[in-house]
């Protein structure tokens, strides 16, 4: 993985009348264990998640980074993850991703369908009974129109579509209440593939067809809730 790069800022020696009256500095007496600096407590957590061995269900380095692109303010949602990791965080969409919010069941079919079938996902989460899809920017705006075109647009059960103006709770870096927002594929890379409308529609109408017809898949996943380390992320096109 990629070198996290601090940003280190020059000391400018001080006057001489000065420095003969200062104190010594606290660090002379610290030696090499001197108090880290702001820069280095925030991406304290982005180095343990370098160090961690990597599953589907856990975001990276590198995906954080790309979450936090998200936010008007990456260095403040940052800190906020580096002293609250296990803590959910809500993120604005429209600019980074935009989020494609479907019942469990049909979800769960949609990912196979995907998974099995089609170019894969982009990173999915789960939440209250609700699967998240993290699609790209303008899915959620197009989606709904594409859905109401097609056919089989009465058989995709309502979808809610959240992009620019809308905001997302997603789940924590680190760790997962039971009964909180947990990731099923996390974000694992600072550009991640994310599927489109026309992807996502391809994916509902291949659903509502196998439903309509009886030809409803048992999911690949042990249960409805269960993680998807089935999913092979490098699968992705």
């Amino acid at each position: 993985m990629s070198t996290w790069l601090r940003e280190k800022t020059p000391l400018r020696p001080a006057p001489a009348r000065a420095r003969a009256h200062a104190p010594a500095p606290v660090e002379a007496d610290l030696g090499a264990e001197a108090v880290p600096c702001a820069e280095e407590r925030r991406t304290g957590l982005l180095r343990r998640l370098r160090d961690q061995a990597h599953h589907t269900s856990q975001v990276t380095a590198e995906g954080a980074e790309w979450l936090a692109s998200a936010s008007p303010d990456r260095a403040a949602t940052l800190a906020r993850w580096e002293a609250r990791p296990t803590a959910p965080a809500v993120l604005p969409c429209g600019t980074a991703f935009d989020v494609v919010n479907v019942p469990a069941v049909f979800g769960r079919r949609l990912l196979d369908r995907l998974w099995e079938e089609g170019p894969g996902s982009g990173p999915v989460a789960a939440h209250l009974g609700r699967m998240l899809l993290f699609a790209a920017p303008g899915t959620g705006q197009r989606l709904p129109a594409l859905l109401g075109w097609e056919e089989w647009g009465e058989a995709v059960p309502p979808l809610l579509c959240h992009s620019t103006g809308d905001a997302v709770t997603i789940p924590p870096l680190a760790g997962a209440a039971e009964d909180g927002p947990r990731w099923l594929v996390a974000p694992d890379t600072r550009c991640p593939w994310l599927p489109g409308p026309e992807v996502v529609l391809w994916a509902c109408v291949r659903v509502a067809r196998a439903t309509s017809a009886g030809d409803v898949r048992v999911s690949i996943s042990p249960d409805a809730d269960g993680g998807a380390n089935v999913y092979d992320v490098s699968r992705r096109r």
